[in-house]
């Protein structure tokens, strides 16, 4: 009241103030009271006769004010400025209730002006972080983040990060930023990177340091390339000789692991021994000549001089005298230049009859192996068979199979229509799989599959059994020759094809087909990169296959070219991941070609191997799928009770995982799994209960959400990610729960469960388990297919020629949706065995025959026609 009396007093300047407003040229800011130091504000106005403070609605008492009056050099008007102090009691009597502020009024004889408002906050920091860095282990390139939320205050803490005790400044290191949420993100781990991380966060109370997390960046060892072979060991005769690799290339660090393999390799090596010649007995002397002389003969050849050995020293011949010189040197008489001439005719006859005898020798030589030439050509292709008895109500039984090994085809036709002569074999107008509705058509075959215990102990002495995983539950294999077959790892979607053929006649094969947990084999990823598929081995490694196997398995990718780089990575002998094959890009090799489709690839490969799908993103679009799945205890024995959400890669083979783990923990699925598209934002997955009934529930959570970091995710090396949600019962007889749970990606969308069951309800596990899939492990021979394989033949020969405009099967691969994959077609001898192939992976065991039938019909009455027109 007498701040406001003393405000009503007129007291107006002299001069032209008496007619101005006034006017503010220092106005009160926010402050922060700190601790219990009592803070000052100011306010400065001209002309002014009174200046008051207003805090909270209420007038500061006058006496409160301290008050200096001045004038201001420039107009001559008076100005006055007023200050007050605010005590950390003043702010506290109405904390809770609303902010403190302050402002100013000033009066001049013209009216009043008032100042803009002043907070007055009182300034803290808590001791305790929401979030600290953990330590970690990472590979060299691998991307890390590390998260961070300050602890709570006033104003809200600034951030800064520390590496062993040095400030990190992501504008001297472009491999390192900080999010707006406050993580250290490093983009690549380099060796440099090892060090202890510690997050401060500091405001105008207080500094606060985080727990230090050591972070280690490990580098796996790598071989060096082989040394060359060293020298035999003996200079003469079997020896040794070896070379030698080490693990440098790059030598393990920081417990990276070492090389797998051998470091030495050893050869058997020969050397050729050095053989002196020596003399063979002498022959016998010779008659006595007409010189009186007779002579004798050896050789160096027992043994001769082989492999740099000398030669035999003396003379081979050796003359003497055979009368004791009695002997008389008589004058040849005509008779005997008669003779002479004689012996040289009948001499030179022989030789003519000799030459005349060899030359007709060799051609009639020469006429019999070409007939035995053209004879075995001819022959063959019928080799023994082992003919199965047919059954007496299916007499079209097929139980004779041609060996057509000694028929093979190239390509040779050009991708773009042309028209051919009329020699053309026409597909038939009718039904070409129409023998398939008369009865089953089977082949028989001699390899059973090998039992489970004898195939692993012969595997487990192979030198590659040490990177697969112990025991069969994730495993197929079977024993297979040139009819082909099938492997299919249950209830996983991993499927080997082996065509017919692919394995060289009269070769038996041993394969195997295995899954891979993440844990058990390191793939290192770098940037931006993540696993995309399971990791699968199929082998063994080195076999030869004259043609692709199918590997199927599932992926987790929206694919597209603006989006992603997707690769397929195989690893090698020296345990090594190389990219050999780029999707989307002219392959380099020829060895190598996937079929990427919505939710499977199909991988052609003519070298049996471990592979792995691997993606990088090129755009934060870019978006991966995940299956969000719940489970819950069957029974709740006590008040307490736990919903467990994981969030897994849409593959089929990470569900069955989790689908065995909580068989095991007893867990029950509740409702249907989710699809969830996780975009490359850097923005983590978090999952928060609501709707939840408060007077039969309670969350004993803490926070108002679950966070899974987004590398975690994002890597997809961590198969079982999952939050648990604890919840309390208010009374034992509650057996119903009502509830939603929301998962979404921070700034992207959700998805949102609503969870409506009765614990008391006994669910058992066959109510939801998935159903195995139909067939067993291992397919030999003609049971691995669906198209019988004497029609399959039929179709190869009939489509693989170049048939007239492109009635082949070039047509085919457009009817069936797969003419975006012909450059790789026509780079196969048999390019409707890998149409065929394919088809044989993707639609096994329910494949429609009918639909497949009737493409092959199209095209044999769209040839049959422009044939027609030809003759005409």
């Amino acid at each position: 009241t007498g701040a406001q009396q003393s405000a009503t007093v007129a007291n107006p300047a002299s001069g032209a103030s008496s007619d101005l407003l006034p006017h503010f040229q220092l106005e009160p800011e926010d402050v922060y009271i700190v601790k219990n130091k009592a803070v000052s504000l100011a306010c400065r106005a001209t002309p002014a006769t009174q200046i008051y403070f207003k805090c909270n609605g209420e007038w500061v008492h006058q006496g409160d004010h301290v008050t200096q009056h001045s004038t201001d050099r420039s107009t001559g008007l008076p100005v006055m400025e007023v200050r007050i102090e605010v005590t950390r009691q003043q702010v506290e009597k109405i904390f809770g209730l609303e902010e403190y502020w302050c402002q100013c009024v000033a009066w001049s004889s013209s009216g009043t002006t008032k100042s803009q408002k002043a907070f007055v906050r009182i300034a803290y920091l808590r001791k305790n972080f929401e979030q600290e860095p953990t330590a970690r282990e990472v590979s060299i390139e691998q991307g890390i983040v590390l998260p961070c939320r300050p602890p709570e205050g006033i104003p809200p803490a600034e951030v800064e990060w520390l590496r062993n005790e040095e400030l990190v400044d992501p504008a001297l290191d472009a491999n390192v930023y900080v999010t707006p949420e406050h993580s250290l993100v490093l983009r690549q781990a380099r060796l440099a990177d090892t060090a202890n991380y510690t997050c401060v966060a500091k405001n105008i109370v207080a500094r606060r340091r985080s727990a230090s997390a050591a972070i280690t960046v490990y580098v796996n060892g790598g071989w060096s390339t082989w040394t060359q072979w060293s020298g035999c060991s003996t200079s003469c005769g079997r020896g040794w000789q070896k070379r030698s690799r080490t693990c440098t290339n790059p030598t393990p660090l920081n417990g990276g692991a070492f090389c797998e393999g051998q470091n030495v390799q050893k050869t058997a090596c020969t050397t050729l021994c050095p053989v002196d010649g020596a003399w063979s007995e002498w022959s016998k002397w010779s008659e006595c000549g007409a010189e009186c002389t007779h002579w004798r003969s050896r050789e160096c050849s027992e043994p001769a001089p082989r492999n740099g050995g000398r030669d035999c020293h003396g003379p081979e011949l050796d003359t003497r005298n055979c009368t004791s010189e009695l002997c008389t040197h008589a004058a040849p008489g005509t008779e005997d230049v008669a003779l002479y001439v004689g012996l040289v005719a009948v001499a030179v006859c022989l030789v003519l009859l000799l030459l005349v005898g060899v030359l007709v020798y060799c051609r009639k030589k020469g006429g019999l192996d070409a007939d035995v030439a053209d004879s075995s050509i001819l022959t063959a292709g019928f080799q023994p068979v082992s003919i199965k008895p047919s059954k007496a109500d299916n007499p079209s039984l097929l139980t004779i199979q041609p060996d057509l090994s000694t028929t093979t085809m190239t390509y040779q036709g050009s991708l773009c229509p042309r028209q051919d002569g009329p020699a053309k074999l026409q597909l038939p107008n009718g039904h070409l799989l129409s023998p398939l509705g008369a009865g089953r058509h089977t082949l028989h075959h001699s390899s059973p599959a090998a039992e489970g215990a004898d195939f692993v102990a012969r595997l487990s002495t192979q030198s590659y059994f040490r990177s697969l995983p112990r025991g069969t539950n994730n495993m197929a294999y079977g024993t297979f020759n040139f009819l082909g077959g099938r492997l299919m790892i249950p209830n996983t979607g991993i499927s080997l094809l082996i065509p017919p053929d692919a394995i060289p006649r009269g070769k038996i094969y041993e394969v195997y087909l295995t899954l891979h947990k993440q844990e058990e084999v390191r793939l290192p990823l770098a940037g931006c990169q993540t696993l995309l598929s399971p990791i699968v081995s199929c082998g063994p490694p080195g076999v030869l296959l004259t043609r692709p196997a199918i590997l199927a398995m599932g992926h987790c990718v929206e694919a597209s070219a603006e989006n992603w780089s997707i690769r397929l990575k195989k690893q090698s002998c020296e345990g090594t991941w190389e990219d050999v094959l780029q999707l989307g890009a002219e392959p380099c090799t020829e060895l190598y070609y996937c079929q990427l489709e919505a939710q499977a690839c199909y991988v052609f490969t003519e070298q049996l191997g471990r592979f792995a799908l691997v993606g990088e993103s090129l755009s934060m679009a870019a978006s991966k799928r995940l299956k969000l799945v719940l489970f819950a205890p069957a029974a709740c024995p006590s008040l307490e009770y736990n919903i467990r959400v994981y969030c897994l890669s849409d593959t089929q083979d990470v569900l069955k995982e989790v689908i065995q783990l909580e068989k095991q923990l007893g867990g029950q699925l509740i409702g249907a799994p989710r699809v969830l598209h996780f975009k490359d934002s850097y923005h983590n997955l978090r999952l928060s209960i609501h709707d939840m009934p408060s007077s039969l529930w309670k969350s004993k959570l803490l926070a108002s959400y679950q966070e899974i970091p987004f590398y975690h995710i994002w890597s997809g090396l961590q198969p079982f990610l999952h939050c648990t949600f604890t919840l309390e019962r208010l009374s034992t007889s509650t057996c119903e729960l009502a509830c939603k749970i929301w998962v979404w990606q921070v700034e992207g969308d959700g998805q949102s469960f609503t969870v409506n069951f009765n614990i008391a309800k006994d669910t058992r596990f066959s109510d939801w388990l998935v159903p195995d899939e139909v067939g067993t492990p291992a397919l030999v021979g003609p049971s691995a297919f669906k198209i019988p394989f004497l029609i399959r033949q039929k179709i190869i020969s009939s489509l693989d020629p170049p048939g007239t405009r492109g009635a082949d099967w070039r047509t085919l691969a457009q009817k069936l949706n797969l003419d975006s994959h012909l450059s790789f077609f026509a780079s196969k001898a048999s390019p409707t065995a890998m149409i065929l192939n394919l088809w044989e992976a993707r639609h096994f065991p329910n494949g429609n025959l009918s639909q497949l039938a009737a493409a092959v019909a199209e095209v044999g009455k769209q040839d049959g026609a422009l044939f027609s027109e030809a003759e005409c």
